[in-house]
């Protein structure tokens, strides 16, 4: 009895710990055509990101000099980039490419400032991209000017 009363113990502190780990996360906001939009808490939270990114990059350097290892914090480090670089190119994609970016005709007079969001937009995704691969600071600056050059042209 005490064995079995042992497994049925064992099996829910399981299931409470799976259940912990089979979290969704929630997003700062939705593709349904809600109307409710904060453009410039945004590209606020973009230049949060992108300051993010820089501290992590830094102390994954000074981290790797250190002796001994601190190979854990390193690590930590790393991730914290990673989700930030991430978080960031979620900003650009699901919220200003899929909702806030509409697209215009070719001869319209809008249609050069267009292609400068989208192009900025897509070279902040790049950049993201890179800022996750390396500790290359010109990264974080190119993140900056790009984030300035969109906010210039998004709110043309």
């Amino acid at each position: 009895m005490s064995m079995l009363n042992n497994t049925k113990i064992s099996l829910i502190i399981l299931l409470v710990i799976l259940a912990g780990g089979v979290t969704t996360q929630v997003y700062s906001h939705c593709q349904i055509p809600c109307g409710i939009y904060d453009d410039s808490a945004r590209l606020k939270m973009i230049g949060e990101h992108t300051t993010t990114i820089e501290k992590s990059m830094k102390q994954i350097v000074a981290l790797s000099e250190t002796e001994p290892d601190n190979n854990n914090q390193i690590v930590r480090w790393v991730l914290n980039k990673e989700q930030h670089a991430d978080a960031l190119a979620e900003i650009v994609t699901d919220y200003f490419l899929a909702q806030r970016i509409k697209p215009t005709e070719t001869d319209s007079p809008q249609y050069k400032n267009y292609i400068r969001q989208l192009t900025r937009l897509h070279q902040m995704l790049q950049t993201s991209m890179k800022c996750k691969q390396t500790t290359d600071l010109s990264h974080i600056e190119k993140l900056r000017t790009l984030l300035t050059d969109f906010s210039a042209a998004y709110q043309k």
